[in-house]
């Protein structure tokens, strides 16, 4: 049996207290938190593997979203 593999595009923020934060927005509610971005990754490994233990086949073959990359916008606030 062969292991198709999937790139997983991962956003990673910091939080006021320190904390990094990843998600995935290709796979909806998929997230997790570490102090280091070392920690991080290894936990969004487990996160990302548990969630596709949970949906079907076909939600796994279409994952086909390409990161294209990021854009900052500047809006008021007041």
């Amino acid at each position: 049996m062969t292991t198709d593999m999937k790139k997983i595009t991962i956003l990673i923020e910091k939080d006021q207290d320190g904390y990094f934060i990843a998600s995935a927005p290709e796979l909806p509610g998929c997230y997790t938190q570490a102090k280091s971005l070392n920690q991080l990754i290894q936990r969004m490994e487990e996160a990302v593997d548990l969630y596709l233990e949970t949906v079907d086949s076909e939600f796994k073959r279409n994952l086909q979203k390409d990161f294209v990359g990021i854009q900052f916008i500047e809006v008021p606030i007041e």
